[in-house]
């Protein structure tokens, strides 16, 4: 394997493990930072582990042209965008390896991002390939009859369902972040919020385009982990459970496999579901020649019926949770290290048969925020930060355990990522209450208040993982 020099266009925790895992396939790095990232120990592991020549600063991660310009002047020839900030944009994938010193980007094709990243494609191939979706529009209405021809469908499709109170979303076509949505429970209030929708749309994002979805409630939401090469060969990694998140649909509890139907009754056929689901993501990433790591997304109803609601083509934070519970021909696997091979043009390796899983796998998101306040974040200086040293346990964190940490304020206020394993879904909650007991971690803002985290909302929720 020919030896690569690889930029970590990233910062905290992601970048930690992915210089780690470079320095474990026998490949040099480049790291950078900001100013409000200075005190972060992905600068200091990045210059202990490869000196002042292996971490430069820049203004921003997401100032393309100063992270090309590292990359040049470091002589890298990868770059690794981890995730968030360009790790989904497929325009600067595309030009990572069209430049004139083209660099090989460590994902999927950009040609593969553009297609799933556009959610009412995806949709459509998804449809195509008899993979089921949230019931509604899989393109932009613009007109008024077809609309609510369609609501009308929706909310008698309900019904017949057995839902007692049908509803439905109306989101603007062109609109994301959560922006231009909204629900409606009857055909009379449909006609004022479409029009009054429509106008919003306009003038925010230049397009009346409407979707008209069905509502899901009470949804498990689950993932489905896919690896795949360069050569044509896709494997899975097994489910993950991400339904326990905060009021803003922000993931904190991530189990692996995604339902455990050993231990815990559903109200449905659960290892057929968690079948079904690996087998339409499978069937999804063959059809689009998927080549790297990527997340298909589902949410799962009260009674079963899976819908894909989205794909990412990228590693996720919760790659961990479910690499702990899995083997390749007996041994652990690290998700990232493979990502980087795949991405560097290395075949897989191994087939299907080859893994295996065991036992249960709980990831735990401590964060700096107040969940009894709609989970605001909570801004100050970590004092104290340390965890217990456990063979069941792995803890990244990019917070110093041996000085004071101000926590920066262009950030999200993540401190760290815990992931437990057990033989079992009931050891695994063992394992999560007791990490969760130990953990010390103190601080305080410049009025002197106390530090706000969310253990304690973390250990609330243990009791309620994998129950639908």
């Amino acid at each position: 394997m020919k030896k690569h020099k690889i930029l970590v266009a990233n910062r905290g925790e992601i970048a930690l493990r992915i210089m780690q895992a470079c320095l474990n396939l026998g490949h040099d790095f480049v790291a950078v930072y900001t100013e409000e990232d200075k005190e972060s120990l992905h600068c200091r592991f990045a210059q202990e582990k490869g000196g002042e020549k292996s971490l430069f600063k820049i203004s921003s991660y997401q100032d393309a042209n100063e992270i090309l310009a590292v990359a040049d002047y470091s002589q890298a020839t990868a770059i690794h965008p981890g995730y968030g900030f360009f790790a989904e944009d497929y325009r600067f994938a595309r030009r990572v390896v069209t430049r004139s010193k083209p660099l090989i980007f460590i994902g999927p094709n950009w040609k593969i991002i553009k297609e799933l990243g556009d959610k009412i494609q995806t949709k459509r191939l998804a449809r195509k390939l008899d993979v089921p979706t949230v019931p509604g529009s899989d393109r932009p209405i613009y007109d008024e009859l077809e609309a609510e021809e369609l609501a009308r469908d929706l909310f008698i499709f309900q019904k017949e369902q057995g839902i007692e109170h049908p509803v439905i979303l109306i989101k603007a076509s062109a609109g994301g972040g959560g922006m231009g949505i909204e629900e409606v429970g009857d055909m009379d209030r449909f006609r004022s919020v479409l029009r009054r929708l429509r106008n919003y749309a306009q003038r925010q994002f230049g397009n009346d385009g409407v979707l008209i979805e069905q509502r899901v409630f009470d949804f498990n939401h689950l993932e489905v982990q896919i690896v795949a090469d360069r050569h044509g060969q896709v494997v899975h990694f097994g489910t993950r459970n991400c339904t326990i998140q905060s009021t803003g649909r922000q993931k904190r509890i991530e189990v692996a496999p995604g339902f455990y139907p050993k231990t815990i009754n559903y109200a449905f056929d659960a290892q057929k579901v968690l079948q079904d689901i690996v087998k339409y993501s499978l069937r999804i990433a063959r059809e689009v020649k998927y080549d790297n790591v990527g997340t298909w997304e589902w949410i799962v109803s009260p009674t079963g019926q899976p819908f894909l609601m989205e794909v990412n083509t990228r590693i996720q934070v919760e790659n961990g949770v479910s690499a702990i519970i899995s083997r390749v021909k007996g041994q652990e696997v690290n998700l990232i290290e493979e990502q980087i091979r795949l991405g560097l043009g290395e075949k897989l390796n191994y087939s299907q048969k080859d893994i295996s899983f065991q036992g249960v796998g709980i990831e735990y998101r401590i964060i700096a925020e107040s969940p009894e306040e709609n989970f605001t974040p909570w801004v100050g200086t970590i004092t104290r930060f340390s965890y217990p040293n456990y063979p069941w346990l792995q803890v990244f964190s990019h917070v110093p355990q041996d000085k004071p940490y101000e926590i920066p304020t262009d950030f999200d206020p993540n401190l760290a990522l815990a992931i437990v394993w057990g033989k079992d879904l009931e050891e695994a909650k063992r394992h999560g209450l007791k990490f969760l007991e130990e953990v010390v971690l103190e601080g305080e803002n410049k009025k002197g208040e106390k530090l706000k985290s969310n253990l304690n909302f973390l250990k609330a929720k243990t009791s309620e993982i994998l129950v639908f």
